[in-house]
């Protein structure tokens, strides 16, 4: 056998839910292991770095709200791609993917909504503005409640991930909205300062812990992600069990 066909063997195997919990259970203390000790390692460095000369002490806000915005688009990003392996491969693990992320990009979207505010109020002078960039953050952020408010409405299983993956590949759209929003209008918002083509336009002093942040948060959302996946296949296989009993017992009856 081929070295590609038996990595596309080994990833077909994480299509068994069982095979997938085994995974889990040995990757998820080595993942909060690592996650801790880089929150560590950013937090120190984001406390012990000089203050900004024109934001002073408010910079430190950036080491929170960047981190959040990029995982805020990278949620969703991770459920258009689980939407597709749901319509077209129908992944038995997509679905349950898409549904774990959709709670955690609503949590980071969040955060960055709320940080940014408190960055904004000292910098601009108030706590909100209807920017391109604002304005679409905050509808990714209806868009995250709408899909998990669908997910519960939704009783069958089947029916909801197809049409939540319709829809979270319609919605798409909206990151790269996001992404260049500050190239094609007018905004408060710089434009992209640390993933340039002529490198970083940001100090060092500040690339250092915001970068360690932003690999401390990733990993934190990984290792959520994970631990959300393993307690819906749970939740899925009690329902299942539970559907099964109460159809026993109206034979029986």
């Amino acid at each position: 056998m081929s070295e590609t066909s038996l990595a596309i063997t080994k990833f077909s195997d994480l299509a068994n839910p069982t095979r997938f919990l085994a995974l889990a259970a040995r990757i998820l203390p080595w993942m909060a292991a690592f996650t801790a000790l880089c929150f560590i390692v950013g937090l120190y460095l984001s406390f012990t770095t000089e203050g900004d000369y024109q934001q002073g002490e408010t910079v430190r806000i950036m080491y929170i709200h960047v981190p959040a915005a990029w995982l805020s688009m990278m949620g969703y990003t991770i459920m258009s791609l689980s939407a597709i392996g749901t319509l077209v491969w129908r992944h038995p693990l997509a679905d349950v993917s898409a549904k774990a992320a959709a709670p955690l990009g609503a949590a980071f979207t969040l955060i960055a909504l709320v940080t940014g505010s408190l960055w904004g109020k000292p910098m601009w002078g108030t706590w909100w503005v209807w920017d391109a960039r604002l304005t679409s953050v905050f509808i990714l952020f209806l868009m995250y409640l709408g899909l998990i408010a669908l997910n519960r409405a939704i009783d069958e299983p089947s029916k909801a991930a197809r049409v939540s993956a319709v829809l979270i590949l319609v919605g798409f759209v909206n990151i790269p909205i996001i992404k260049f929003s500050v190239d094609w209008w007018n905004t408060l918002h710089q434009s992209a300062s640390v993933i340039r083509l002529d490198g970083p336009a940001i100090d060092p002093e500040f690339l250092r812990p915001l970068l360690v942040m932003a690999v401390a948060f990733t990993a934190l959302f990984f290792t959520l992600h994970i631990m959300a996946m393993r307690n819906e296949i749970w939740r899925r296989r009690v329902a299942a069990q539970r559907r099964m009993a109460a159809r026993l017992a109206s034979r029986e009856a």
